[in-house]
């Protein structure tokens, strides 16, 4: 299966991200409050832009199976998105006017530039295989971490919301379609799918070093 060869290919990038200071002191509970403040922040604005993306995605895409399930992946997106605002934003003491006044990392809008610049030039096959590490990263990490738990508890809700069979379905469905359009892929078609899975499972990783040192342009807004 390509998804097999993608994941073994990025499998020193994936275990960076696991072992990243960010997500090994988020599961200990020593992670420091404003540092993941930074990371819902940022995290939000990449949200919307991801669910964006599949609706970008579902307007190229010829099949009507794939075209609505991206249509679908958009709206849960979303209601993600509203559920961090809401929940994680809540608890953290997060304002409008926080967020407002928050700029977009550096990290955070090549990520987005990067899949948008997909979007523009490239085949549907080559833009889901940009948008897959996001879920299935997230996925394992989930997976991996949710018997270790947190004592913190609002990381510990982070962690389950990533340990659930509904997101586990949403991951392996994405996974089957990839596989699906790589039966029918050109041997070049293949590489771009594969370079653009390895460019954003490396931007997955800078995301948790970005919150980490919360990057900044080096200006104000």
């Amino acid at each position: 299966m390509f998804s097999k060869e993608l994941h073994e290919a990025t499998q020193s990038i994936w275990q960076q991200s696991k072992d990243h200071p960010f997500i090994q002191e988020l599961v200990a509970g020593s992670l420091p409050e404003e540092i993941f403040r930074y990371y819902l922040l940022q995290d939000c604005y990449y949200l919307i832009q991801f669910g964006k993306a599949h609706l970008l995605l579902a307007e190229k895409a010829d099949d009507p199976i794939f075209k609505a399930l991206q249509i679908q992946n958009a709206q849960g997106l979303e209601e993600s998105e509203v559920s961090v605002r809401h929940d994680f934003f809540q608890q953290m003491a997060i304002t409008p006017e926080e967020y407002a006044a928050t700029p977009i990392a550096p990290t955070a809008y090549h990520y987005t530039s990067h899949i948008y610049r997909l979007i523009q030039t490239e085949n549907p096959a080559i833009i889901l295989a940009a948008l897959l590490p996001c879920y299935w990263l997230y996925q394992e990490i989930g997976e991996h971490f949710a018997t270790v738990g947190s004592p913190h508890p609002i990381y510990q809700t982070w962690i389950e919301t990533y340990h659930s069979p509904e997101f586990k379905q949403m991951t392996q469905t994405q996974i089957d379609w990839l596989d699906f359009f790589a039966e029918r892929a050109s041997a070049e078609e293949k590489k771009a799918m594969k370079e653009a899975f390895i460019i954003s499972s490396y931007l997955e990783l800078q995301f948790w070093e970005m919150a980490y040192q919360k990057e900044s342009w080096g200006m104000s807004r």
